[in-house]
C-alpha cells in the first residue's frame, strides 16, 4: 500500500505545502515564495514573513491535495518543518500541522529542515550509503557523513557566515536587489578573477568553512576603490567572489570524500542552484572521483520547499519517529 506524506514547510520566506507518494514521487509542491514582499528591505523581514505564511498556508494545503488529486483521508501521514529557521515562521507551520494531523487523525512526524534540504536528492536517484552531503544555504554551510538513513554526523560546518549569506551581503554592496545570489551568479559568467579574494581555512586540516574574511575583503576593495574613485568591473567582483566560495566548497568536499568510504556525493540547498558550484563540482567529481556519484537535486528543488521535506519525513515515518500536539518550534535546530 501506497504512503502518502503531506510536507509543511515554512522556515523563512516561502510557505510551501506539497504531497509525496512513498518518499520519492511528487504528486504536488505548491511554493507561494515572498520574495517580492522582502526584496525593497534588501532582506527578509521576519515578522513580516509570519503574517505571509498566515495568509497562505490553508491556501497551499487545498491547493496541494487538489493538484495532488487525493483526500485527506488517504494520507498516511504530516511531515513538518520545525527547524531551524525564523521561529514566527516556523511556527506558522508547526500549528497548522498540529491542527491538521488532530483534525484529520493522522500521525505527526517532525522533520530537520536541512535534513529535507539533503532528501531532495532523493527525487533524482535512490540513495545509497554511506554518502556526503554539502548542504550550503542563507543560513548554513555544513559537511554531513550519513552511515545510513536519518543519521548525520556533522564533519565540518562554518564558523561565522553561511556562503549564501556572503552572497546576500556582497550583493548589497555591489547595489544588487535580493536575493542577489543568482545575479552574481550570472555576472561571474562574464568576469575573470581578477581580485584573487583569500580562500580561507582552505588549507587547515579540519573540513570547517569561513566567508567573514572573504566578506571582508571584498567590502574593504569596494569602499577602497570608491575612496579613490576608481571604477571596479561589477562582472570580475562577481566572478572573483564566486571562485573564492566555489574552491573552497569544492575542495573541502572532495577532501572529505577521500577520506570517509562514501558511494555518493549530494550537493543541497539553496546554493546549490548555483551554476558555478554545480559545474565545478561535476568536472572535480569526475576528474578526482570517477567511482562516486554525485547528486545535486533540480533547481526548483534547491530552495526551500515541502516536497524535501516529506521525503524526509517519510525516512522518520518508517523509523517510528512522531511528535504529539506539544510539539513546537525549534529556531536553533541542529543534526
Amino acid at each position: 500500500m501506497s504512503e502518502l506524506i503531506l510536507g509543511i514547510e515554512s522556515s523563512c520566506d516561502e510557505t510551501s505545502v506539497a504531497v509525496v507518494k512513498d518518499g520519492k514521487i511528487i504528486l504536488s509542491n505548491i511554493v507561494a515564495s515572498q520574495i517580492k514582499s522582502h526584496k525593497r528591505f534588501g532582506g527578509v523581514v521576519p515578522e513580516v514573513a509570519s503574517r505571509h505564511h498566515v495568509e497562505q498556508i490553508t491556501r497551499c494545503i487545498e491547493q496541494s491535495l487538489q493538484e495532488a488529486q487525493i483526500t485527506k483521508k488517504e494520507l498516511t501521514a504530516v511531515a513538518v518543518t520545525y527547524g531551524p529557521g525564523l521561529v514566527g515562521a516556523l511556527l506558522i507551520g508547526v500549528q497548522a500541522a498540529k491542527a491538521f494531523a488532530w483534525a484529520n487523525d493522522l500521525p505527526l512526524v517532525p522533520v530537520n529542515h536541512m535534513a529535507g534540504h539533503i532528501y531532495a536528492a532523493r527525487f533524482e536517484k535512490p540513495l545509497q550509503f554511506p554518502l556526503l552531503a554539502l548542504v550550503v544555504s542563507g543560513g548554513h554551510t555544513e559537511l554531513v557523513y550519513m552511515k545510513e538513513d536519518a543519521s548525520y554526523e556533522v564533519l565540518g560546518e562554518t564558523r561565522d557566515d553561511a556562503a549564501g549569506e556572503a552572497y546576500d551581503k556582497v550583493g548589497r554592496v555591489m547595489g544588487l536587489s535580493y536575493p542577489s545570489g543568482k545575479e552574481i551568479d550570472q555576472l561571474a559568467h562574464l568576469g575573470t578573477d581578477r581580485y584573487h579574494f583569500p580562500r580561507a581555512m582552505l588549507q587547515e586540516d579540519n573540513f570547517d568553512f569561513s566567508f567573514s574574511g572573504l566578506k571582508s575583503a571584498f567590502i574593504n576593495l569596494v569602499h577602497n576603490s570608491e575612496q579613490r574613485q576608481e571604477t571596479l568591473s561589477q562582472e570580475d567582483l562577481a566572478a572573483s567572489f564566486q571562485a573564492s566560495v566555489v574552491e573552497v566548497l569544492v575542495k573541502k568536499t572532495i577532501r572529505a570524500a577521500k577520506t570517509y568510504p562514501v558511494k555518493q556525493l549530494i550537493v543541497a540547498g539553496g546554493v546549490a542552484a548555483n551554476q558555478g558550484l554545480r559545474e565545478t563540482m561535476k568536472q572535480k567529481v569526475s576528474a578526482e572521483l570517477p567511482d562516486k556519484t554525485l547528486i545535486i537535486p533540480p533547481l526548483r528543488l534547491c530552495g526551500d520547499n515541502a516536497a524535501m521535506i516529506a521525503a524526509a519525513g517519510h525516512v522518520e515515518f518508517i523509523q517510528n519517529k512522531r511528535a504529539d500536539l506539544a510539539l513546537n518550534a525549534c529556531p536553533g535546530l541542529s543534526f
